[in-house]
């Protein structure tokens, strides 16, 4: 039916459509601006280190922040190995965790079930240095204070809300149909798990295991508290050098903690566009 104007004459003029590939461009760059805007500021103030209000360019750049860097380069890339290697295995052990808790989350319908999920995502409500103080004395105990495992617990613990909600949201998505399909095939609960589940949870355990990881990475208070300055932590090299008043050299050891993230997560998306590419997904 051919729409009117209000004097009863058919209307020729094209009616305007919103275009949702022009609205997720704009909020892409709205969201690039948001979080891309700081690094060339970073940039600024670690190649300028006099750079101050009201001036709104530096007055001279130089590399002093560069070649401090590179003078403790073997420091700072032991913490960020360090950091990295605890964080990594944050992320499996919060993903071995939470497979079969996140499977019931998903599909389990029993009384108690609201309470129990309440439970596991305690950590993610409660306040952090209450809970890791408690958790502190536990660790103590046992013997695994001022140690890389009581520091890789504790983490796994305070972040494991995150990966557990992703992987049930995950579940929920697969549904139920792909796992009764491999089992009327003969395939037992491993290889569905590996085969069936496991491809399938890749986008919710990847996004799960970023905040995991960036949580556990970024972590202070927690690697000091339980690590005792044993282990070393790229956060422990860089919170003192952040309440210092040298900002240039603040911002280019911020730079360089964005390395070890930005990479992975390049890494990561690839190696699952390429997971998914062989399997003709």
């Amino acid at each position: 039916m051919t729409p009117r104007n209000g004097t009863g004459r058919a209307d020729s003029r094209p009616h305007l459509r919103p275009d949702p590939q022009k609205g997720a461009c704009l909020f892409l760059a709205l969201l690039w601006l948001l979080f891309g805007l700081p690094l060339p500021v970073l940039a600024l103030w670690a190649a300028a280190p006099g750079w101050a209000w009201p001036d709104l360019w530096p007055a001279a750049l130089g590399g002093r922040t560069a070649a401090f860097v590179l003078a403790h380069g073997q420091a700072i890339v032991g913490a960020l190995a360090s950091s990295t290697l605890y964080s990594l295995a944050v992320v499996t052990v919060n993903l071995c965790a939470c497979l079969a808790p996140a499977r019931l989350l998903a599909f389990g319908r029993f009384p108690g079930r609201a309470a129990l999920e309440g439970l596991l995502l305690a950590p993610a409500l409660l306040p952090a240095m209450g809970f890791a103080l408690g958790l502190y004395g536990t660790l103590v105990r046992l013997g695994l204070a001022d140690t890389p495992a009581g520091v890789v617990l504790v983490l796994s613990v305070v972040s494991y809300p995150y990966m557990l909600r992703a992987l049930a949201s995950g579940f929920e998505a697969m549904g139920q149909d792909y796992g009764h399909c491999a089992a009327n095939l003969g395939a037992g609960p491993l290889l569905r798990l590996l085969a069936v589940e496991l491809p399938l949870l890749l986008p919710a355990a990847v996004a799960g295991g970023s905040v995991v990881f960036l949580v556990a990475f970024s972590d202070y208070f927690l690697v000091q508290l339980v690590g005792g300055g044993v282990v070393p932590s790229f956060t422990g090299y860089l919170f003192p050098v952040l309440q210092s008043p040298d900002r240039g050299l603040a911002a280019m050891l911020s730079l360089v903690f964005l390395v070890v993230p930005v990479t992975l997560f390049l890494l990561v998306e690839g190696l699952v566009l390429a997971v998914y590419r062989r399997r003709g997904m």
